[in-house]
This record gives structure tokens, sequence and C-alpha cells, in this order.
């Protein structure tokens, strides 16, 4: 199995365990502390939609840097912002700031930023016929995540005096641990660095199959994003407790990581089109499920499809890309899929926020429907012939 043989993917599916309880802790807890501490209820998603603004800010200039010094440099860079991030969210809850706790979620997107470039490091540590593989084994570190990051989560909620502080220590132990991980990461073998193209990125748009895995990808995650954030809001508001919106988390969590150890054979043996459309059929079932009622079941089930969907259009777009853009073009069109991924995605966090405590549960939801559209447009009008090179556009 590649995960067993492979020492740079077990690596990085440590990493993504570690990363990913970061990021449950962060996601069950931020938007409460939010709700308790911001001057308004509408803001209080607004940690949230910092962290993917900051996020949004660097992907770009990060895929560039490691690029040029190699991935471990910028790994490491987003793992140490990362920690130091928690450990300001924690001052912040201990002095009841809300800025300090805005400040330490920014301080997260690099971590944010710099994780989601694990995928990309383990397609570079194999052959061809693996990428998909590659990219869904080190995504399902999620599934051991999902299992523990809950109950670290609570337990040390109140490990100190103030509720949910000791939360983000443990955030930052995490964090730490990650630092120590990826200092024995080799830097897979690199492209060719290119000379720097100023209009590079408008020509990658320009062609169908990398324009198609854009789409893919940030759809999926925005609306990912858009109703995980929204879902802790909406249960509190149902008159549902911590304990009940930590599991529907967990098993959200579970929902986006465990079919990752079949969405990578699937995008390699079915294409990534097919997985795509899978994809948007779980996302649109979640909607319909969460759209009936307002059970706990519903928003645990509901959840689960809602990550099954993020992980098939995650991996299906993230394998597209590769066929779009040269070697030499490696580092400005992945930058490129996550400046769409932290775009839609920080635009959902904001919203949610918003259209909880605007309209409501349902405009969270019914607000999939045109971005789905949209994505299934732009892969329509992709060109059929697999790309293996941008020769040709």
């Amino acid at each position: 199995m590649l995960l067993l043989s492979n020492p740079t993917i077990r690596l990085l599916f440590v990493a993504q365990v570690l990363y990913m309880s970061c990021i449950v802790i962060g996601f069950t807890l931020l938007s409460l502390i939010g709700l308790q501490l911001s001057p308004v209820a509408g803001a209080a998603t607004a940690p949230l939609a910092l962290m993917l603004l900051a996020t949004l800010l660097v992907v770009q200039p990060l895929s560039r840097f490691m690029q040029q010094k190699g991935r471990r440099a910028g790994l490491l860079a987003g793992a140490v912002s990362g920690t130091l991030g928690a450990l300001v969210i924690f001052a912040g809850v201990m002095l009841a700031s809300f800025w300090l706790v805005c400040l330490g979620s920014a301080l997260i997107g690099p971590f944010a930023a710099s994780s989601n470039f694990f995928r990309f490091t383990a397609q570079d540590a194999v052959g061809l016929g693996d990428k998909g593989k590659a990219a869904s084994y080190v995504l399902g570190g999620g599934v051991v995540a999902a299992l523990i990051a809950p109950s670290l989560g609570l337990w040390s909620r109140n490990a100190l005096v103030v509720p949910f502080a000791g939360s983000f220590l443990m955030m930052a132990a995490l964090g730490l641990a990650v630092i120590v991980i990826l200092l024995f990461l080799k830097n897979p073998a690199q492209a060719a660095v290119a000379t720097r193209q100023p209009g590079l990125a408008g020509a990658l748009l320009k062609r169908p199959l990398v324009r198609a895995a854009v789409a893919i990808t940030a759809a999926g995650h925005g609306i990912m994003v858009l109703v995980m954030n929204a879902t802790p809001l909406a249960m509190q508001f149902c008159s549902f407790g911590v304990d009940d919106t930590a599991m529907v988390i967990q098993w959200h969590v579970l929902g986006m990581f465990l079919p990752g150890f079949l969405s990578g054979p699937l995008v390699d043996r079915f294409g990534s089109r097919r997985v795509a459309l899978a994809g948007v059929v779980l996302l649109l079932s979640s909607m319909a499920l969460a759209l009936s009622d307002v059970a706990f079941l519903n928003f645990l089930v509901a959840s689960v499809l809602l990550g099954a969907g993020w992980n098939l259009m995650m991996v299906a777009g993230t394998t597209l890309l590769g066929e779009g853009h040269t070697p030499e073009e490696r580092g400005a069109a992945q930058g490129l899929m996550e400046l769409g991924n932290g775009s839609v995605g920080a635009f959902g966090a904001l919203a949610s926020g918003a259209l909880i405590a605007g309209t409501g549960w349902s405009a969270v939801n019914l607000g999939i429907v045109p971005v789905l559209a949209v994505a299934m447009l732009v892969l329509a009008s992709a060109s059929l012939p697999r790309l293996r090179t941008a020769e040709g556009d």
C-alpha cells in the first residue's frame, strides 16, 4: 500500500492528522467563542473568516516560495505561524478580547495555506499513475483527527479556569508537533524553476482543464466552509448543546476524510469528471436533508454527506489540475487553485454568520445551488482530451 511504502506520504499523513486536529477544535469552538465575545451577533464567524482571508492572501506567495525554496521550508513556516496563532487565541480567550481572538485566527491562516500543499507534496513523491491515491491518502489523515480531536477539544476546554482556553493551548501543542514532523520531511524532486511570467495566471485560466479544476475545488470548498461554519450556530439556535455540536463536527470531519481512501483510486480508475459529479450529488443530498428538518440526526447525516461531497470534489479537482500545466508552471497553477479555494472559503465564512443571523439555516443551504451550477457549467465546457502538458493550448 502506497501509504505504508512511501516515507513522504507517511510523514504527510501524520502531519495531516495533527493539523486537522487543530482545525477541528477551531471549527468546533471559534464560532461559539465569537458569538460570546463579538460586539454584534452577525460577526460571530469573523474569526474563522479572518483565518480564511489570511489563507487567501498567503497562498500564492507561499506557492512561489515553495517553487523556489522547496516544500519543507514553506510547510514549516506555515506550521510556526499556526502555533503562534493558537497561543494568541488562548490569550484572547483568557482576556475576553474578541480582537485578539481575531488576530490569532488570522495567524492560523498561513498554517491552513501551507497544509493545502500537503496533497501536492504527496503527488510530487509518486509516479503518474498514483497521483490520485497520493492526494487522497494524505487527506485521509483527517479520519484519525476526526476520531481524536473532538475528545481532545472537549477534554481540554475545562482544563483551565476560563472555559475553552485550554483547548487553544492544546491547538498550540498540536501545531508544535507538526513542526517536529516536518523537520523530518525530505523535499521531493523539484520541477525546474521557471522564470516568473507576469501573465501566467491569466494564461492558465484560459485552459479549459485548469479552469474546470479550479472551479470544482473552489465550489466544493466554499460550500463546505459556508455550511460547516453555520452548523454550530444553527445547532445552538435550535437548543443543542456543545457536546451535540462536537459530535456533529466529528462526523462531518469523518465524512470529509474517510472517503479519501476510495476517492483517489476512483479518480485514477474512472477519471476526475465522474468523481466530481458524484461529489455534486452528495452535496445536493446534504442540502435536501438539512432543509427537511432541524432534528439532531438531520444535522449529523447532512454534515457527513457535506464532508464526503467536499472530498470527492477536492481530490477530483486536484488531480485534474495536474493534467493542464507543465512542471515549470506547477507553483503558479497550484497557487491559483488555492487562491480560488481561499477566496470562496473566506466569502462563505463571512456569509454564513450573516445568513444565519439574518435569514436562517434554510438560506445557508439554498446558497449552495448557484455555486454548484456555475462549477458544473465550467466543467461541462472543459475540452474532453486529457492534457499532460500545456502544449497545444
